[in-house]
């Protein structure tokens, strides 16, 4: 199965405050960002082949800067065909075409993590000018066929500005750029799931991702989940706050009474479909 939203971060980037909020997780996750193959010993000893490492830019809210894009890609080096790494970019960025270039071809990055509650922008800014530049990074992240992951839902994190977190925002680039894989992290919980639910159904190119929602509560914020399965991805959020233990929410979501074929699709086979392996070069 793939864990398809883990945080290993440079957590020496992060800010004092942001940090604090993650007091309760185990002193072992200082050595995982430092040590990949302890980290995936730990994957190992969780039940997961793959994880997707959810890194991005956001100085002014959690402390990381575009060096969070190297970590990333220096890091998942040890074992690329299992960690495959994500990274950010400045919604404002003024040569955004060369910088999905770079990420892509030059740091082998899979996927691209926008967080507006945390960059403080809409997704859609680039309709009304607010941030022209947000054009060219979906249309350069279409052409080279590099998934968008955004943040949706609310965040508790300080200074984030959940008035930006609505999944609503992101319905203008599904429209506009229809071959851009998308995926709505958290499923815009716990405010906005029906609308996440709703863009995952109405758009061929969006997958609802339901990372840092309790797994026992996930029928109770994703009723039609079963129905959905074939555009649902699974994600723990750890070390995220509330999730202790990558194997304690894989097994959560074992025993929530879903088939086993629907487990299939929604742990190996959908994953598979956003982050395909890659070929050896």
């Amino acid at each position: 199965m793939t864990d398809c939203h883990v945080h290993i971060n440079p957590i020496w980037q992060m800010r004092s405050d942001a940090l604090q909020l993650l007091g309760h997780v185990d002193p072992r996750t200082g050595r995982y960002v430092k040590e990949p193959e302890a980290f995936l010993d730990y994957l190992d000893a969780s039940d997961v082949e793959r994880a997707v490492l959810v890194n991005y830019v956001a100085p002014e809210v959690i402390g990381y800067t575009e060096a969070a894009n190297d970590f990333a890609s220096s890091y998942a080096r040890a074992d690329p065909e299992r960690l495959l790494p994500t990274g950010g970019i400045r919604p404002d960025h003024p040569r955004p075409r060369e910088e999905i270039s770079h990420l892509v071809h030059d740091l082998g990055l899979r996927a691209l993590k926008l967080h507006p509650p945390h960059q403080w922008f809409r997704p859609d800014g680039y309709v009304d000018g607010s941030f022209p530049n947000l054009r060219e990074v979906y249309a350069a992240c279409q052409e080279e066929r590099l998934p968008v992951i955004f943040h949706t839902g609310t965040s508790i994190f300080p200074r984030a500005r959940n008035r930006f977190s609505d999944p609503l925002f992101v319905e203008e680039v599904a429209l506009d750029f229809p071959n851009l894989t998308i995926v709505l992290a958290h499923g815009g919980r716990p405010i906005w799931t029906e609308t996440a639910v709703f863009l995952a159904r109405r758009f061929p190119n969006v997958w609802l991702e339901v990372s840092g929602v309790p797994p026992t509560r996930l029928l109770d914020y994703f009723p039609q989940l079963p129905r959905l399965a074939d555009k649902v991805l699974f994600g723990t959020d750890w070390p995220g706050p509330g999730v202790k233990e990558i194997r304690a929410n894989v097994e959560a979501f074992r025993g929530l009474g879903l088939s086993s074929e629907l487990q299939q699709r929604i742990l190996v086979e959908n994953p598979l479909r956003v982050f395909p392996r890659q070929t050896p070069t």
